[in-house]
């Protein structure tokens, strides 16, 4: 198997190394803009409590005023200052700080600029203090003040974010180092699964055919015990042939023999059954006595063919 080499560093294009940025590139400023932004989009509701207040003295009083220009641009703003902390990317935390300078711009002019954008959504009124310091002070808390620190703070990220320095260049290769590093051993270590795999495949098969030759030898697996069995049926169905044939070639010899006895019984009357004489018991037949008188037709080898039979003899 051909193993991948890991990516080196200067492989890597320069623009692709320098999109990243450590955290801690925007991480105060976003912080802080997720604070001004909860602030911006809460004190109206919670303000009445405090006795500061704008347009409304009364608590959690909803209306689209302060939905169009408090509550929106403050939840837009602590959005902004998340993707800033957050983010490890530079146009990720570039969007972040973009989204939280319009929304703090959109504090500042939002009032003003909402007509020719045609949105009606009423009126704020005026702040609810009766000096001149308090409502400086609710101008400033609620709208241009806030919308102006937001504005600075988020293009103080962009500034810092703008900026490549050699820091985040060396970042970078560390970081992509270690992801060819990651890289490297997530393939090394499939490497050896397939080659575990591919020797337990081995190993399976190893073992089937050891199984397979075992059997073959000791006739203990299902077909060569088939085949075993079967020989031996015919074996033993051999065996019993064999056997009836052997039955019947004595039975056969026996029903001779004992024709052969009534027959010599028949042709010497005088002599008593099963008596045997000297040549007979010498290994002749009484047919083949010496000196015996019978012709060759009787068996007898020492006469000549044209003696009669005693009987016809003078």
């Amino acid at each position: 198997m051909t193993v991948t080499e890991p990516t080196t560093v200067s492989a890597v294009p320069t623009r692709t190394r320098t999109m990243r940025v450590p955290r801690s590139r925007g991480a105060f400023s976003g912080l802080l803009l997720i604070v001004l932004g909860a602030w911006g989009a809460l004190i109206p509701f919670i303000g009445p409590n405090l006795d500061y207040s704008y347009g409304t003295d009364q608590s959690w009083h909803w209306t689209a005023a302060r939905g169009w220009y408090e509550v929106l641009p403050g939840a837009v703003a602590a959005f902004g200052g998340l993707l800033l902390m957050l983010s490890a990317n530079r146009i990720r935390g570039s969007l972040g700080g973009w989204l939280a300078a319009i929304a703090g711009a959109w504090l500042v002019v939002g009032q003003q600029v909402a007509p020719i954008l045609h949105l009606h959504p009423g009126s704020l009124g005026q702040p609810v203090s009766q000096t001149d310091v308090g409502r400086a002070a609710a101008e400033l808390g609620y709208f241009t003040g806030l919308g102006a620190v937001i504005v600075f703070l988020a293009a103080f990220a962009l500034g810092r974010l703008a900026v490549v320095g050699v820091r985040d260049v060396r970042v970078a290769e560390r970081i992509e180092q270690r992801e060819a590093e990651l890289a490297r051993e997530a393939e090394l270590a499939r490497e050896a699964e397939l080659a575990r795999e591919v020797e337990r495949a081995r190993e399976a098969e190893l073992a089937r055919r050891q199984a397979a030759d075992a059997e073959a030898r000791t006739g203990t697996g299902a077909g060569a015990g088939t085949v075993v069995a079967a020989d031996r049926d015919r074996e033993a169905s051999r065996a019993d042939r064999h056997a009836t044939a052997e039955e019947r070639r004595v039975a056969t010899e026996d029903r001779v023999a004992a024709g052969a006895e009534r027959d010599r019984a028949a042709t010497e009357p005088d002599r008593p059954y099963g008596a045997e004489s000297a040549a007979e018991r010498d290994g002749a037949g009484p047919d083949y006595a010496a000196g015996s008188d019978y012709g060759p037709q009787y068996g007898n080898r020492h006469e000549p063919a044209h003696q009669a039979p005693p009987e016809e003899r003078p």
